[in-house]
């Protein structure tokens, strides 16, 4: 994964049209991408963009529902790779199961593939789709 970078910290929100207003209206947060009714806003910050997405749309996204007693992701640490399918073949060589496997999403403009880390923590890999 060499020359990956952090791009997005990606928060996971149930109550999205409040935490979008939360950001914008409270923080002073100006939105990128996205308003209060579109379930996925990004929020300029500086070097690392901050995005909200609506839980179960990250939860669609990866056809993953959370085991009994376990809540859903509260949070995804979003990495820009040069090539998803080489990062997930390297990511399986070091045995680290995949989450969703590399995957096209037009809607948002990349490719991704999805894994955790030892804690648990989602991480998105992505790289843009060529136009």
């Amino acid at each position: 994964m060499d020359g990956s970078s952090i791009t997005h910290v990606r928060l996971l929100v149930e109550a999205y049209a409040a935490c979008f207003r939360f950001y914008r209206d409270c923080l002073g947060f100006e939105p990128t991408f996205g308003d209060a009714d579109s379930g996925y806003a990004d929020f300029d910050t500086g070097d690392v963009t901050l995005a909200l997405f609506a839980s179960e749309e990250m939860d669609a996204a990866l056809d993953e529902t959370p085991p009994s007693g376990v809540g859903r992701d509260r949070v995804c640490v979003v990495l820009r790779v040069a090539d998803v399918d080489e990062t997930a073949a390297e990511l399986r060589r070091n045995d680290v199961e995949l989450v969703a496997v590399p995957t096209d999403h037009p809607e948002w403009g990349i490719r991704t593939v999805h894994v955790r880390d030892p804690d648990g923590t989602l991480i998105e890999c992505n790289e843009p789709l060529e136009a």
